[in-house]
Parts: C-alpha cells; sequence; structure tokens
C-alpha cells in the first residue's frame, strides 16, 4: 500500500496597494539574535546624516537561510541576463 499524499493547497496572494507601490530603500541593518533576524530597510538623502525606517521585517534562521538562498538565485539569474553587477570598496559588507 501507498501513503496518500496529503492534498495540495494553492496559496493566494493578497496584495493592497499601498504595499504594491513598494519602497524605495538604499541602506540596510540586520541585528540578529539565537532565535531571530531583524532586518530595517531605510532611505538616506545625499549628505544626510539620518536614515528613516521604512520597513522591518523580523524572521526565524531558517526562513533567513531560505531567502539568502533565493536572493543569490536572483542575482545570478539578473547577472547571467544583464551582466555582472559591480560594487566599489565603499559598499563591502560590515563586519
Amino acid at each position: 500500500m501507498s501513503e496518500a499524499s496529503p492534498p495540495e493547497i494553492q496559496l493566494q496572494i493578497v496584495l493592497d496597494e499601498q504595499v504594491a507601490n513598494g519602497l524605495y530603500c538604499n541602506m540596510a541593518l540586520i541585528n540578529l539574535t539565537e532565535t531571530e533576524f531583524t532586518m530595517d530597510f531605510l532611505y538616506i538623502q545625499p549628505q544626510q546624516n539620518r536614515a528613516k525606517v521604512l520597513s522591518r521585517i523580523i524572521t526565524n534562521p531558517r526562513h533567513m537561510k531560505r531567502l539568502l538562498a533565493t536572493l543569490k538565485d536572483s542575482l545570478a539569474r539578473y547577472e547571467a541576463q544583464y551582466g555582472p553587477i559591480e560594487v566599489g570598496e565603499a559598499h563591502r559588507p560590515l563586519h
């Protein structure tokens, strides 16, 4: 006897108008604890010493690892289609 597969559930995603417009961010900060990652997305104007947090996403380590894999895959597909993305010295990750 073979085991019955669970029924496939189709996910319906709802996107309201304000979220659909998106936000432009040019800076991100990531903080972590043993159980979660907190990602703040900010916009900083040129020659300003203040940045406004526009969005905060809090997730767990497993979701963060899946997100990282998806981002790497998306960047690889982007570069395959449009060419390499050059990152200057000023934009290296801070450790």
